[in-house]
């Protein structure tokens, strides 16, 4: 009798190569390409979000700058402004000040005409002079000149046979003025030529023209 041992089945003998056929089939284990797709179309939408931000801050950086320059331009002007009316303020004070002082000095002219300007007054006279002229004042007006009302004031009129046109003849009071700007006419007395004096001028002149066209005037 043949004894079978417990617990043991007999299994068929299977060939070698037919072992683990199940093992060897090749799985599809691919992972569908998710996140691989999704990371390129997420950098592109951070680079447009880059761009926006970069545009908006180039926009901001010009409408800064631009205010800078409006501002620039502004002091620019207020500086000017101000230099020009502070020396304008300084002229005035000037012409104000030697505007009180020309009675002054019509006195000291006066004496150095009658000669009284002598000793200690002749010094103080003339210092003050000088630092009337540095401050810039400026006398004007002289005999002979054509006589022009800008800044002439005329006192005294006649009528004169030596003068060709309206001529300050005598000057009563000195003008002075600043600069451009004057701040007293000069008083004058003026002459004008005599009526009738013109008319016989033109005809001696056209006579003279008409002898040198036709050869000098005739010998008898």
């Amino acid at each position: 009798m043949t004894e079978e041992t417990p617990g043991f089945e007999e299994k068929p003998d299977v060939p070698s190569g037919a072992a683990g056929n199940d093992d060897a089939e090749p799985k599809a284990a691919a992972t569908p390409p998710t996140e691989e797709a999704a990371a390129p179309a997420g950098d592109a939408s951070e680079t447009v979000g880059l761009v926006a931000q970069l545009d908006q801050a180039r926009k901001a950086l010009d409408e800064r700058t631009a205010d800078l320059q409006r501002l620039q331009a502004e002091f620019q002007n207020y500086r000017r402004r101000v230099e020009r009316d502070r020396v304008a303020v300084k002229e005035i004070a000037v012409a104000n000040l030697l505007t009180e002082l020309l009675p002054v000095l019509d006195d000291i002219g006066r004496a150095r005409e009658h000669g009284e300007l002598v000793g200690g007054f002749k010094s103080v006279a003339e210092s003050l002079e000088t630092v009337a002229a540095k401050m810039g004042l400026q006398q004007f007006g002289k005999e002979g000149e054509p006589f022009d009302p800008t800044i002439h004031e005329a006192l005294m009129h006649s009528y004169a046979p030596d003068v060709t046109e309206t001529t300050c003849v005598a000057i009563l009071q000195p003008g002075y003025r600043i600069g451009e700007r004057t701040i007293r006419p000069a008083r004058v007395a003026v002459a004008e030529p005599q009526p009738g004096a013109q008319t016989v001028k033109a005809e001696e002149s056209e006579t003279a023209a008409e002898d040198k066209e036709n050869g000098g005037p005739e010998e008898g």
